[in-house]
């Protein structure tokens, strides 16, 4: 009698062992199934040109010593200069080129396969020369900011391909 006992008990030991299994089969094929997230959000271009909209650069003017971005936008299409007398438009472009660089990496097995941005006025004329870096694919997130400052109206478009 006692040997059966023993059998009986490696018996339900075996079954709940293989209960175990299956579920944990289960749970892994539905976690498998699961579509991945996407590399880039919309959401996410969208904040970064809020973000860089807002960034004090080093260009100034009699008011103030550091303007945001979206001032030196304004100062390039008028055609001003910085209280230091740099152009106002190489002030924005190398501005928002280090800031994109730094922010969207397209170099080595990153992700990240480019970028594009550009500025333009209301009519289509660029306010900066486009900038870009990287390779255009088929997969991209893209954003149209409208921007009017003072009476003028801009477009930013902003697109991030992976």
């Amino acid at each position: 009698m006692i040997n059966k006992k023993a059998q009986e008990e490696i018996m339900g030991f075996a079954l709940i062992i293989v209960l175990v299994a299956i579920i944990g089969l289960i749970f892994l094929g539905f976690s498998l199934r699961n579509p991945q997230k996407e590399i880039v959000e919309s959401y996410e271009v969208e904040s970064f040109i809020q973000a860089f909209l807002q960034y004090t650069t080093d260009c100034g003017n009699y008011r103030e010593n550091y303007l945001p971005i979206q001032k030196i936008i304004s100062k390039c299409v008028d055609d001003e200069t910085c209280l230091d007398g740099r152009d106002s438009c190489d002030v924005l472009s190398s501005t928002l080129t280090e800031i994109i660089e730094e922010s969207w990496k397209v170099d080595g097995d990153r992700p990240i396969q480019g970028y594009k941005l550009e500025i333009v006025l209301e009519d289509g004329t660029e306010v900066i020369p486009l900038i870009s870096n990287g390779n255009s694919t088929k997969n991209s997130k893209g954003v149209l900011q409208p921007f009017m400052p003072l009476g003028e109206n801009y477009e930013i478009y902003f697109t991030v391909y992976y």
